[in-house]
């Protein structure tokens, strides 16, 4: 057994150290994609279950882009609505595409439209129905699309960091996978983090694809493990900015962080094997990435095996003292993200402290999520701009 945990233990270093390595990447300059005339024509998708409340800020934030307005269209892709947002997108100017018959996921709702809609344009752009999007969000996609980007992720931001410390725990999250995960893959010609709101992928790639084809409630990472899979980057488009409006209430970032787990973990026992096989390093990568939450949980493994041979009150001391430094460590790290998303440490002093309590939080939610996932997408709610400043 000793045995065992010191092979564990080597792998976890190598985990490590491989992340750090590529993670320190991010210290290099960034490169942007060329500035290029509006070419490129694009179908921007929202799908919305009872969005009434925020899906009009939504449409008008992209009927404002500095874009011309000949080269691109807005859908609202209701679905399962008991609300009136089909009539809040139509009024605000969005056009409306009807899913057929009961879908149970956005995966299956970006199936159908993109089944229908392929083929009409040369790019897709895919936002959540709480969505503000930046005036320029399509222009730099363009200039992406110009480039040759086949998939693409853009910037995200929280709308709403200095709520309360569960949403500013967000806005540090997507930090991390903004400057630390996607910027250095940028830089090295690996793929950025898809998250599943402010993307672009282009018709080419559907076509050659046979459409958006996913299965799982993960639809974002599911469709990055295919692009991976196919040899296809997903290039990041920092200054492609969007902002996402975060919950909250502890409660509901727990349900929604568990279907973000659940859903992670089956893409990863599905996809894994297959990318292990192809050999390059987009695969290998990909599969590092779809491999964290095991190797997160193996770590803890180490931990216990050597607390339980250790006297009782030595062992105590021991946690106590990991305990403290995870704490350190985490409020140092988020110290770190809030300077780097330009927030403010004084504003956001209560994010920064119980920063530990939302990185801890994940282990439970992966262990759970390894006995019971959730297999149904369940909404979140949202209240807007407007009425939050109300």
């Amino acid at each position: 057994m000793d045995l065992l945990m010191d092979i564990l233990a080597l792998v976890l270093k190598l985990f490590a150290l491989y992340t750090g390595l590529v993670g320190a990447f991010f210290l290099l300059p960034r490169r942007r994609f060329p500035t290029v005339p509006p070419k490129a024509r694009f179908a921007v998708l929202l799908p919305a279950r009872n969005e009434e409340a925020v899906i009009g800020e939504s449409v008008r934030s992209l009927l404002r882009q500095d874009y011309p307005r000949e080269l691109f269209d807005v859908y609202v892709l209701p679905n399962n609505c008991t609300d009136h947002t089909e009539e809040a997108a139509r009024k605000a100017g969005a056009r409306i595409f009807r899913c057929r018959g009961p879908v149970r996921s956005k995966g299956e709702v970006l199936h159908q439209a993109f089944a229908h809609l392929m083929g009409k344009y040369d790019a897709y752009c895919v936002f959540d129905a709480d969505n503000l999007v930046a005036p320029g969000f399509l222009a730099r996609m363009n200039d992406a699309f110009a480039a040759g980007a086949q998939a693409a992720k853009g910037r995200i931001v929280a709308s709403n960091p200095y709520d309360n410390w569960v949403a500013g725990c967000y806005e540090l999250h997507f930090s991390n996978a903004n400057l630390l995960y996607s910027r250095p893959r940028e830089r090295l010609g690996l793929s950025s983090k898809l998250v599943g709101t402010g993307f672009m992928v282009t018709d080419q790639l559907l076509q050659r694809l046979g459409g958006w084809n996913t299965r799982s409630i993960a639809e974002d990472a599911e469709f990055a493990a295919i692009c991976a899979k196919n040899g296809v980057r997903v290039r990041y488009v920092p200054d492609a900015v969007h902002y996402d409006e975060e919950p909250t209430s502890f409660s509901a970032s727990l349900r929604q962080r568990r279907r973000w787990s659940a859903g992670l973990q089956n893409v990863a026992r599905r996809y894994i094997p297959s990318l292990l096989k192809t050999w390059g390093p987009l695969q290998w990568d990909f599969a590092v990435f779809l491999s964290r939450i095991y190797l997160q949980l193996l770590a803890l493994l180490p931990v216990c095996w050597g607390l339980i041979h250790m006297e009782p009150l030595a062992a105590l001391a021991a946690l106590g003292i990991g305990l403290a430094g995870f704490w350190a460590g985490a409020t140092v790290t988020a110290l770190f993200l809030c300077v780097a998303a330009g927030r403010s440490p004084r504003r956001m002093w209560k994010t920064i402290a119980l920063y530990p309590v939302f990185v801890a939080s994940w282990y439970p939610l992966h262990i759970i999520s390894l006995v019971s996932a959730p297999k149904v997408w369940h909404p979140m709610t949202h209240i807007g701009a407007g009425q939050r400043a109300a």
